[in-house]
């Protein structure tokens, strides 16, 4: 063995592997999600979080909709309203989704609910897509008249009226919702149950990808699982 081999030989690190030391090698940046995934702090400060509404049509079956929030809370995405209801399609139901994400977790959330067996189609709404909410309203029943009043401004309707408490019935935009609540609280709002956005594409528009206008939710074809 020549002399030159001698001296690379005794250069090596005790491991026998040449490189820099573990204190000199650069550190990834950025903090992690609760399964241990890297965020990349560049990454993630490009996109400010919006306010999304998902639409996606699914099979009717026992536990879809635990699957699909199942699915979304694991990823830490954060889901305002969730609201599911039956089509006119025999087997089908539409689940209607509020979160608020940056645009790669909106796209994120589409990619891995289409994933899912039951899904047959999802996608984000249009920004004019019709939108609706139904809230019930428990309020103090001190001031009936003017309860009264404020109920039937906001197109409201009194769903049981007693001596102590007054229960309301509202639908309609989230705005409009957000006006009455406000305008209820002076009389004392005992308790509120609001079901969360359920929506559908404006006129003739698919509300998911593939959706035949007209047809109540029934697919123009199949989706590919294994894709």
């Amino acid at each position: 063995m020549s002399s030159d081999d001698s001296n690379e030989t005794t250069d090596l690190p005790k491991h026998g592997l040449a490189g820099p030391r573990p204190e000199e090698r650069p550190h990834p940046e950025g903090r992690r999600n609760s399964q241990g995934i890297r965020i990349d702090p560049e990454v993630e400060a490009e996109h400010d979080p919006r306010r999304a509404v998902i639409s996606a049509l699914v099979e009717n079956e026992p536990g879809v909709l635990s699957r699909v929030a199942g699915l979304v809370s694991r990823r830490q995405f954060n889901i305002e309203s969730l609201t599911v209801g039956p089509t006119t399609v025999d087997g089908h139901a539409r689940i209607t989704m509020v979160v608020e994400e940056p645009d790669p977790g909106i796209d994120q959330i589409e990619k891995q609910m289409a994933k899912l067996k039951p899904v047959i189609s999802v996608g984000e709404l249009d920004d004019d897509a019709v939108r609706a909410e139904l809230v019930l309203l428990k309020v103090e029943g001190d001031e009936p008249d003017k309860v009264h009043a404020i109920t039937e401004m906001y197109e409201g309707k009194t769903l049981d009226a007693g001596p102590r408490t007054i229960t309301v019935q509202l639908t309609g935009d989230e705005r409009k919702i957000d006006d009455a609540i406000d305008a209820f609280r002076q009389f004392g709002i005992i308790e509120i149950a609001r079901t969360g956005q359920t929506a559908l594409a404006r006129g003739d528009q698919a509300t998911v990808p593939g959706e035949k206008p007209g047809t109540a939710g029934e697919p123009t074809t199949p989706t590919n699982y294994d894709d």
